[in-house]
């Protein structure tokens, strides 16, 4: 008997042993680890956002799949004590899961300062940092990314990845998922919704970083993904919190996380992977009905089904009956568009105050400045003419096109509403408004002259811009409308292009459809536009009407309606040796020379007649940043042979004359014969030209 209860003991005390083992270990003041493998317990951890705990099963979920632009942060409610050449190491086991097939951004690994990292975005920055903090070396914050997207603004590598940040989205080393099993590596699918675990463990005296990943049935490989030599003392403060950050961006997903230990100094707990919670699993089919029941239900369904077309067909032909009545044609609501948010209208009444504050007019219609509700988020709210000829084919180009573009020197948009007939658009807010109120501030008193160094930034702002619509993005994109007040400045006067209401869009390695219409703005407009044929060259010509406008302070469509055009006083001044005497006025005189005389060559040669004689947006940028070759150089000098266009800047029909009037409203081009104007530069003669300027 005394055997028998010595070994019962003895059992019980190991029951007790594993029950303490499995069960959770939770960080608070002066505590040094943080374990959980048998679920989470909502109590001893900070959520905001998404983030909750499942209070049947313990599964930490970051975010849900019921909306996009959701984020979520769990933080340990206590911060730990990080001294200088610490050492720690963590690790996890996680899994992201969407029903779509298609995953939002993804999540993260954060030791920060602060719980639940304000101002955070969900959009773009995986819930970390927003267009302002990014990159600040005040962050104090270090995180290890699970990205599922890749974001050509900040990742180096081209989809899924995994990567180290230290106070950026911009990983400072990053590759794709995966792990090594004997020298040989095997990719992961971060998205797949399979558990994957990953181990971070930093060494304080050698400064060194190790990241290693690998699916739960397999142990941790010898070999980590990711290596970097970096001192995080200088990045810690004092107190610092641990956790995790998700967002889903676009794609409504799930992020969860299954089990968790977290070390400082000492040998990290590995995780029980048997105690795991489970993750959700969709919902079983219902069972299986008795034959008579199958039949009851399969007629009723059928009777339905005869019943609901019959209406259908009725309906139908009631309203392909002739209308007699002259109701107002309609816009067409236009579809969905994947990576865009559909506004509600009331939403974007409150956000603007009732569209009180307008701020310009855009291309075919008005725009608003406005605040998103509940939260900080400035934005630009463009209302859709009603009466714009082509204003709803243009929306849908629009949000086809700017939707899916990202670069930080194109306008960002965030989404768009639909509301009885009238259509919006919401984007990125940009403080400082357009360039062309600083390029002619008596016509905006409140707006001072640019010098020329914000100047010839902002022109490469935009050629960088140009050059990822041209190249950069699964599509050619042609812009069509490039001109100062469509180039918007941010807060810190970064150039970003916006206005895509005239975009095309074609794939790479295919010519652009010839159209029937010639849109744009008079003065940008190329020569080969009159034949329908808009091109990527077509707005190489439009950026050195641009280039141009930027160095003289005028504007090319308002000194065409004198007959003339500013390519061709820039190009007569040229011809004089006197091309510096076309330089802005306003800026006193206070220029660099050298990269004055590049813009104004650049646009000259930009604005040849010759598409082909025209550089591409690639050799442009590389003038811009100083990378050009000799041999391009040399064509820079060669202003006496570019050829001369007909007067009006491309406007001008080669039999019928000069074309008049804009197309900024989108309207087409109508011929007239403007008399008593010369039809060529070389009628005109440069002295005429340049006089014609300086009256």
């Amino acid at each position: 008997m005394r055997t028998i209860f010595f070994k019962n003991v003895i059992f019980l005390l190991l029951l007790l042993i594993q029950s303490f083992a499995n069960s959770e270990h939770i960080a608070g003041d002066g505590d040094d680890h943080i374990y959980y493998s048998n679920g989470f317990e909502p109590n001893f951890l900070a959520f905001d956002g998404k983030a909750k705990v499942d209070s049947d099963t313990g599964l930490l979920q970051l975010t849900n799949e019921k909306e996009p632009y959701e984020q979520g942060h769990a933080f340990s409610r206590s911060p730990f004590q990080f001294k200088s050449n610490l050492s720690f190491s963590t690790t996890f086991v996680f899994a992201i899961k969407s029903e779509t097939g298609r995953s939002g951004q993804g999540m993260a690994f954060v030791i920060a300062p602060q719980r639940g990292l304000p101002g955070a975005r969900q959009n773009q920055f995986l819930g970390l940092f927003n267009e302002t903090s990014n990159g600040n070396s005040s962050n104090h914050v270090f995180a290890v990314e699970l990205d599922c997207i890749y974001n050509v603004e900040y990742d180096t590598v081209i989809g899924p990845h995994v990567g180290i940040d230290i106070n950026s989205l911009k990983s400072v080393n990053s590759t794709a998922p995966g792990y090594f099993v004997d020298g040989e590596f095997k990719k992961l699918n971060l998205s797949s919704g399979e558990p994957m675990q990953v181990w971070i463990d930093y060494d304080g005296f050698v400064k060194e970083i190790k990241v290693t990943l690998a699916p739960i049935t397999v142990s941790k490989p010898d070999v980590p993904l990711l290596l970097w030599s970096q001192d995080l003392s200088t990045i810690f403060l004092d107190s610092m919190y641990v956790g995790f950050s998700a967002s889903t961006q676009t794609v409504p997903t799930y992020h969860y996380i299954l089990g968790w230990s977290f070390q400082i100094e000492g040998t990290l707990t590995a995780l029980n992977l048997s105690s795991l919670p489970k993750l959700p699993q969709p919902p079983a089919s219902p069972p299986p009905e008795s034959k008579r029941s199958l039949v009851i239900i399969v007629s009723a369904v059928a009777g339905s089904v005869l019943l609901l077309a019959l209406m259908v067909i009725l309906a139908f032909c009631y309203l392909r009956r002739p209308n007699t009545t002259n109701t107002p044609e309609r816009p067409p609501s236009p579809p969905p568009v994947a990576g865009l948010r559909k506004f509600k209208y009331s939403d974007l009444e409150e956000a603007t105050n009732m569209f009180k504050e307008e701020i310009g007019e855009g291309a075919f219609g008005t725009v608003y400045r406005g605040v998103l509700p509940n939260t900080e988020i400035q934005v630009a709210v463009k209302k859709v003419s009603r009466d714009a000829k082509y204003g709803s084919k243009q929306f849908m180009a629009e949000i086809e096109s700017l939707g899916k573009l990202r670069h930080r020197n194109l306008v960002h948009l965030y989404g768009y509403c639909e509301h009885e007939g009238q259509l919006l658009l919401v984007y990125d807010y940009m403080p400082n408004g357009s360039l062309d109120k600083f390029l002619y501030p008596k016509r905006n008193p409140l707006y001072c002259t640019l010098n020329w160094s914000q100047r010839f930034q902002i022109i490469k702002d935009v050629a960088a811009g140009l050059c990822y619509l041209h190249k950069g993005w699964e599509q050619v994109v042609i812009h069509r409308d490039i001109k100062s007040s469509n180039v918007l400045l941010d807060g810190q006067m970064n150039a970003r292009l916006g206005d895509f209401g005239l975009a095309k869009l074609y794939d790479h390695g295919a010519d652009s459809a010839p159209t029937s219409r010639v849109v744009g703005t008079l003065g940008y407009i190329a020569p080969e536009m009159h034949y329908g044929m808009p091109s990527t060259q077509t707005d190489v010509y439009a950026f050195g009407a641009f280039l141009l406008e930027v160095a003289c302070g005028r504007r090319p469509n308002l000194v065409a309606e004198r007959g003339l055009h500013l390519v061709d006083w820039v190009l007569s001044s040229a011809k004089e040796n006197a091309i510096l005497s076309t330089v802005d006025k306003k800026l006193g005189g206070e220029y660099a020379e050298e990269e004055m005389l590049l813009v104004l060559k650049l646009g000259l040669l930009c604005c040849r007649f010759d598409p082909t004689a025209r550089p591409t947006i690639q050799k442009i940028v590389q003038y811009l940043s100083g990378d050009a070759a000799e041999a391009d150089l040399r064509a820079l000098q060669m202003t006496d042979a570019a050829p001369v266009r007909n007067i009006g800047g491309g406007n001008t029909s080669p039999v019928s004359g000069t074309y008049v009037g804009s197309t900024s409203s989108g309207n087409d081009l109508t011929p007239s014969r403007q008399s008593g104007s010369p039809s060529s530069v070389n009628e005109a003669g440069p002295s005429v030209i340049r006089n014609a300027f300086t009256r």
